[in-house]
Formats: C-alpha cells, structure tokens, sequence
C-alpha cells in the first residue's frame, strides 16, 4: 500500500507546480520592477541636476550672509550680509558689487580687485544663509513646483508636501528623498514619510535648507 500513496505524494506536488504562475508571469514581473527602479533613479538623478543647478547656478541676493576666505591671508576671513542693493564691504578693496553675480563670478570680481594688494589672490565665497529661502517639491506631489519658507520660521519634509498639495495616489511616501547640497558636496536623504505620520514620529521630521529639493518617487506597485 505504500507505493499507491507515494503516487499520489507525487501527483499532488506535481499538481501544484501546474496550478502555480507560469514563470513567464515572475520574469515579466521582474522586468517590470526593474524597468520602474530605473525609472526612479533616472527621475532622482534629474532632481539631483536640479538641486545642483539650482546652487551652481545661484545668483547672489540681497540679505544672503557670505563667508570669505582669502587664502594665505586669515586677516582677510570673515562673513558679510549682502546688503539691499547687492553690496558687501571688505578690507583693502572696500565695497564690492556681488548682487546679481554667481559665487564663481563673484570670487573673480574680487581677485581682481585684491591683485594691487595681494599676490595672485585666491578668493573663496560659501553662502551660509539664503536670503531668498527657496525649496523645491517635485515627484508626485499634487503641486510641484518652488515654495519659500516662511520668513523668521522653518519648514519641514511634511510641510513642504503639505504645501505642494500633498501625495499623488502613486507616490512611494516611504521614499521620500531629501537633496542637499552643502559647500559643493551633495547629500542625499530617505524619509519614510508614512511612518513619521503613522508612527506619530512627527518630530524625526527633517528641517528643509534653502535650495533643497523634496524628491517623491512613483510607488513600485
């Protein structure tokens, strides 16, 4: 009697190999998975270009708080607020027009300017406040598109998606991704924004910096 049941072990398990998904369905949803993976690094890579150009391609403002630092000559360091008609002050050169200029222009105005004073100056300008305080929301959010923070107030990853009317009905809003970058070097954070208003985790909430980007990616499924 033990051969007939051995048999009909073996039908079964062979019976559930048919009844299982072809493995045409698992590669095709495989491909699937991997074409929407790459889908989202390629819309993070566009986001990180826009956070880039967005601080490559900054034009100095009123109110933005400067750091200066000449090389070789520490007297010369220091930060300055550009004032309301684009102006800051520095030792030997006096007032200097940087409104309206790029930090790379800006550091070339005031070589030249340094160069009856000091042999073959090396400026470097960092911006350490934004006077615009802008930040961007794109992905899928209802509203992308460029908010200001608040004057004399912050705001938050939460906040900003709030602002930006909030989730699509695909957004991944376990991958939110904070772009930043900072002295010329980029950052890039992951927010599970879901478990920060599911888990009341509200205070795990990033504070946005001028210029960075809230990334919010499509859902896998």
């Amino acid at each position: 009697m033990r051969a007939p049941l051995a048999a009909l072990t073996v039908s079964a398990a062979l019976a559930c190999v048919c009844r299982a998904a072809p493995p045409g369905a698992a590669v095709a949803a495989d491909a699937r998975a991997k074409a929407v993976v790459s889908r989202e690094t390629a819309a993070v890579a566009a986001a990180m270009g826009r956070a880039s150009r967005a601080v490559s391609g900054y034009r100095i403002s009123p109110a933005d708080l400067l750091s200066v630092t000449l090389y070789d000559v520490q007297d010369m360091n220091r930060k300055v607020r550009v004032d309301a008609g684009g102006m800051i002050s520095l030792p030997l050169v006096g007032a200097v027009k940087v409104g309206g200029r790029t930090l790379a222009q800006a550091e070339r105005l005031i070589d030249r300017k340094l160069a009856s004073f000091v042999v073959r100056p090396q400026v470097s300008l960092f911006i350490d406040e934004y006077g615009s305080r802008l930040i961007y929301v794109m992905g899928e959010v209802q509203k992308p598109g460029s908010y200001s923070i608040p004057a004399e107030s912050r705001m938050t990853v939460l906040e900003a998606i709030s602002t930006a009317g909030g989730f699509t009905p695909v957004a991944a809003q376990d991958r939110a991704r904070v772009l930043r970058y900072v002295n010329g070097e980029s950052m890039n954070y992951t927010i599970d924004v879901r478990s920060l208003t599911r888990d009341a985790h509200k205070d795990k909430d990033l504070v946005l910096e001028p210029n960075d980007v809230v990334f919010i990616p499509q859902s896998l499924f």
